[in-house]
């Protein structure tokens, strides 16, 4: 099976890594990164490149679709290529996915509409615009649309470990997960907005006016 993963510029890397690493620990699975064109993409903050191996015309058929997120989703609200590939491809996929604000890029090509859908948290407002309906869960499976939506960044490794239950079987879920020791314990409980303080806020906030 045929798994692409779109790469475009200032995505954020672990959206696009942590469900690569885990997807591609499964000899069923072939891993591509997929873009408008071949050669390398910066992420978000300029600092890593990763490749693209194929263009979105030389994947017309992949069975999964992985689109990560970033701050570099915003610049396809509006349509494009990414977008337009993924609204073309999704009839023949087993699976359409997302991870972060990908999910953004599914609303976009008009996969969401009226539907449960997650995605980070700074993006809910956006995510509604476009007609889906966005629910604080981890990970949001909607088998007969054959789409699955993740939270933030590393709710990701989460999605493609339940995505390998379900594209082969449990046994092969549980073995990626043994191979890439996902086993957290994180040292605070601030996974999410409603979890910190005003303190911690004001640093993201500081943090993100740095980044963008």
């Amino acid at each position: 099976m045929q798994v692409a993963i779109p790469l475009f510029p200032r995505l954020t890397a672990l959206d696009a890594i942590g469900p690569y690493e885990v997807l591609q620990r499964v000899p069923e699975l072939e891993v591509v990164f997929v873009g408008a064109e071949r050669g390398e993409v910066r992420t978000e903050n300029g600092m890593l490149g990763l490749t693209v191996d194929a263009t979105f015309a030389e994947v017309p058929n992949p069975d999964v679709v992985v689109v990560p997120g970033g701050i570099g989703t915003r610049e396809h609200l509006d349509g494009g290529p990414l977008v337009e590939w993924v609204r073309a491809v999704h009839p023949g996929t087993r699976a359409t996915t997302s991870v972060c604000t990908g999910s953004l890029i599914l609303a976009a090509a008009g996969l969401l509409v009226d539907l449960p859908a997650t995605t980070h948290w700074s993006a809910t407002d956006i995510l509604a615009r476009f007609g889906a309906e966005p629910v604080r869960r981890r990970v949001v499976e909607l088998p007969e649309q054959r789409i699955v939506t993740a939270a933030g960044v590393s709710s990701g490794i989460d999605m493609a470990i339940r995505l390998v239950a379900r594209l082969v079987d449990e046994v092969a879920a549980q073995a990626a997960q043994v191979f890439v020791e996902y086993d957290p314990e994180p040292p605070y409980e601030a996974g999410h907005p409603d979890q910190v303080g005003e303190e911690v806020m004001a640093r993201i906030a500081e943090y993100s006016g740095v980044r963008s």
